[in-house]
This record gives structure tokens, sequence and C-alpha cells, in this order.
């Protein structure tokens, strides 16, 4: 080909013929190998934190406003289910995700506070270290829920996973981070460089259903939920909120990666299970910001900084609460055939309160 010719073709192309080995469909690609290789991560995957900081990332460039985390342990198999709201993968698409090159960021390739991403080679790395790597729940305009299980003899993680970080200044006033490099530490720190992105919710297994849970029920009408055909045709962070009985719930929990029992199911509906928290609402900052701090730092803290004696309910005013609430879910009740008599679960947690009703259908 000639030079000017192929000069010009890079110009209107933007070199992407020359990037790009095959089109996947929907705005997926197979990267060339030198193209792959041209966009070198700083590290591969060697550890858990490692594994969960590129399935944030991933999460935060499809768009994700909230990504819920959820993590368990038990021996030396470490399980991380992730669950967002962005832009979703095509189910033709869940398997070639994994595969080398493979990515939606042909033009989009850029480096964060941990080094280039969009080579479209962390998912394949991931499932090449873990014992299991999978979407369990994906499609367009529907989110994912990623599921991560690594055993960590063969795939290590820090000692100390029960640590949570602490802020604190240094001599510059910039906003620091400290404590072991765990899974808790690497989440907040993406949270914390990312809050104007994405708000992050981090807890068990069953705190985070019991998030997502309420989360759907708060941005789901209530016709939706009730009229809803299918729960899969929903956001995968909206469809535990559709459910009718505690059964149906650890059925729709499992199909988004969240394994539980049907009694963990129960408690959840009934309001009994506290829901994974705003993760930088958890973090404690060591004193408040120095005088003549910089705007940018101030920015930086505003999501973690808060009034530590909380929210605190007097048990008369609870009650009293409680019993208004009853009163206006009884006409909602009448109107959708569910059940009128059911007690509403009333929770204070830091400056938030939040209230949960059990949606049982009248038979």
């Amino acid at each position: 080909m000639p030079e000017d010719l192929k000069a010009f073709i890079d110009t209107v192309a933007k070199e992407s013929h020359l990037r790009v080995e095959a089109d996947l469909g929907d705005g997926f690609v197979r990267l060339r190998t030198e193209e792959a290789e041209r966009r070198q991560a700083k590290h591969d995957i060697r550890s858990s934190e490692d594994a969960v900081i590129e399935l944030l990332r991933n999460s935060r460039d499809a768009g994700a406003r909230t990504i819920f985390v959820a993590l368990s342990r038990t021996g030396t198999e470490r399980r991380i289910v992730i669950v967002d709201d962005g832009c979703g993968v095509p189910p033709a698409l869940h398997e070639a995700v994994f595969e080398a090159r493979v990515t939606s960021k042909l033009d989009t390739v850029h480096t964060d506070l941990w080094g280039v991403h969009g080579r479209g080679m962390a998912l394949f790395s991931i499932r090449l270290n873990a014992e299991e790597a999978r979407i369990a729940a994906s499609g367009v305009g529907k989110g994912c829920a990623i599921v991560v299980r690594t055993d960590v003899a063969n795939l290590p993680e820090k000692t100390d996973q029960s640590s949570m970080p602490l802020l604190s200044y240094d001599d510059e006033r910039n906003l620091i981070v400290r404590g072991p490099r765990n899974l808790n530490r690497t989440i907040v720190e993406f949270a914390l460089a990312e809050q104007d992105a994405c708000s992050v919710y981090v807890g068990s297994p069953v705190e985070v259903a019991a998030a997502i849970y309420a989360f759907g029920l708060a941005t789901t009408t209530s016709a939706a939920r009730a009229f809803a055909n299918d729960a899969d045709d929903l956001p995968a962070v909206k469809r535990l909120c559709t459910a009718a009985d505690p059964a149906e719930f650890a059925s729709l929990a499992a199909g988004i990666g969240l394994e539980m029992s049907e009694r963990s199911a129960r408690r959840i509906m009934d309001g009994e299970v506290n829901p994974a928290p705003l993760l930088l609402e958890t973090v404690r900052i060591d004193s408040p910001a120095p005088s003549g701090a910089s705007s940018r730092t101030a920015h930086a803290t505003k999501n973690v900084l808060r009034d530590a004696r909380g929210l605190k309910l007097s048990p008369e005013d609870a009650e009293a609460f409680k019993e208004r609430l009853s009163a206006a879910w009884a006409e909602l009740a009448d109107a959708y055939y569910l059940d009128s008599g059911v007690e509403p679960c009333v929770v204070v947690r830091g400056d938030a309160v939040h209230v949960t009703f059990p949606a049982r259908k009248l038979r």
C-alpha cells in the first residue's frame, strides 16, 4: 500500500483498522497483539486486591453510578461479587470479555491512579488466576453482576483483611489513606478517588443483597415491581425488589451471584438485616481538615466528614412514626393487593432513616 494512501486511511479511521483484529459488535473489539502490548498495564493480577481494583475500574468505565461489592471468605476461598448499574455486557459476549485483548475501550484507553486501563487484558488475567470468573447477569443497559472466586493459596491477599483504613492529612495538607493495603483500603481508595463518578457500597453477600433490595425499592415504582413479568427484564440492581417471597428472593439473589439461604432472604425482606453501608460513610478521619486546606482537599473529603454523634430516635418517637407509616402503607397495599398488616422496619444508621415494608401479596 502506498505510504500516502496509508497515511490518509490512518487519519480518516484514527488508526482503528490497524489496532483491531476483530469487531465483536455492540462496541466491543478484539485488539491486535501489538496494540494490547502498547497498552501494557502497570502490573498484572497478583492478588485479590488487584482483582478488586480492576473490577471496580471496569464498572466505573461502564458508566456505573452505583457499585455494590460483596466480599466473603471460607477457608482459603475468597469470593468477590460486584453488581453495578452500568451500561452492561450483551449476553452473546459474556464469555468473550474474558478472552485476551477483548475490550470496549478502543478509543478511550486512559491512565488513572492504578495505571493503564482499557487494554483488554484485566478480565482475561483475572480468570487466568481465579478458580472461577463469570458474568452472573448482564445485558445492554441492565448493569452487570460479576463473580470471581479465588484460592488465596494461588492468588494471595493481605493477611489482615479486617482492618479499615484511616484518613489523615500530611504536612502538605493532602488527604492520605493509611492502613494495611487490604481489600478494604483498596476499595476505599477507589471510592474516594471516584466519589464524583459513583457511590460504592461494601459488605457481606447478605448485607449487599439487603442494600440492593433497598436500592430497588427506592428507585423502582411500586407499579413496576408489582407487574414485572420477568425480573431478568430489569437491571441487575433492581431485580431483588420484585421478589414475592423468600424463596424467590434467594433465587433472584443467586442469579446475580449472591448465594444465600431462604432464611437469610426472609430476614432481609422483613427488614432484620442492616444493608451494606455507603463505604465512605464508614471511614474515620483522624482530625479535621487543617486551616487553609485547598478546595481540592476539602472537596475530596466531603462524603466522609459527618457528625460523629449520628442520629438517634427515642423509642416513643420511633413507635409514633411507625404508626403513621402503617396507616399510609394500608392505602397503598389495598391498591396493589398486598398485605396491609405488615409492620414497617425503621432503621437509623448514621445520618439517615431507612424504612422497609415487606411487600407480601395477598393469596
